[in-house]
């Protein structure tokens, strides 16, 4: 017997019950539910963490904005110490000048009433650059009977001598000069050495 195909008999449209809705209802009841103080004090904690990095980041920034304006400082005061000791190296030996002539008018027993005024303009003269120089920051090295300083003496000869001790300084050749208590000018000396002592200044 024939049947056509559109009178066989239609398949059973019973539909298959839907499992996956009972699935994620089950895991659903299964998750255990968040406290909500929990959760806040685990949100607080991670943003103190945050800002305790922000504020350390910002304090190394802080100390090395420091740093680099004490350096700049720093760096200017000695561009500007350099620029006054060129200028101020220049007038030492107008000082020297006036040095040289008071030894020569002082060496002088008598001296007529003209001479006896030109000392005094000298005098006068040099006392009044001292002091210019003195308010500039320079002073001079105190040398005669202290002991030889390679960082502040220059020693142009060794002079053989009972009355002194070893290395000490016993005549001032050319004064020297500090400014801002740095070196402007070495002082030339002459340095005592005792008959037969060693050659080398110590």
């Amino acid at each position: 017997m024939n049947w056509r195909n559109d009178q066989q008999p239609a398949e059973s449209e019973t539909t298959k019950p839907d499992s996956s809705g009972e699935i994620e209802d089950s895991i659903e009841s299964l998750a255990v539910p968040v406290d909500p103080l929990v959760q806040m004090e685990a949100d607080l904690k991670a943003a103190k963490a945050e800002a305790a990095e922000w504020q350390d980041r910002f304090l190394r920034k802080a100390a090395e904005f420091e740093n680099y304006r004490k350096r700049a400082d720093k760096e200017k005061v000695d561009a500007m110490h350099l620029a006054k000791s060129s200028i101020l190296l220049e007038f030492l030996p107008i000082a020297d000048a006036c040095e040289r002539a008071l030894r020569s008018l002082g060496a002088a027993r008598t001296a007529p009433t003209e001479l006896a005024q030109y000392q005094e303009g000298v005098e006068l003269l040099y006392k009044q650059l001292l002091d210019a120089l003195a308010r500039a920051g320079v002073d001079p090295i105190k040398v005669e009977g202290k002991r030889f300083d390679p960082h502040l003496h220059e020693a142009l000869s060794r002079e053989e001598t009972k009355d002194f001790e070893e290395d000490i300084v016993i005549r001032e050749l050319r004064r020297g000069y500090l400014f801002k208590d740095k070196l402007l000018r070495p002082a030339q000396v002459i340095v005592a050495a005792h008959p037969h002592g060693k050659d080398k200044i110590s």
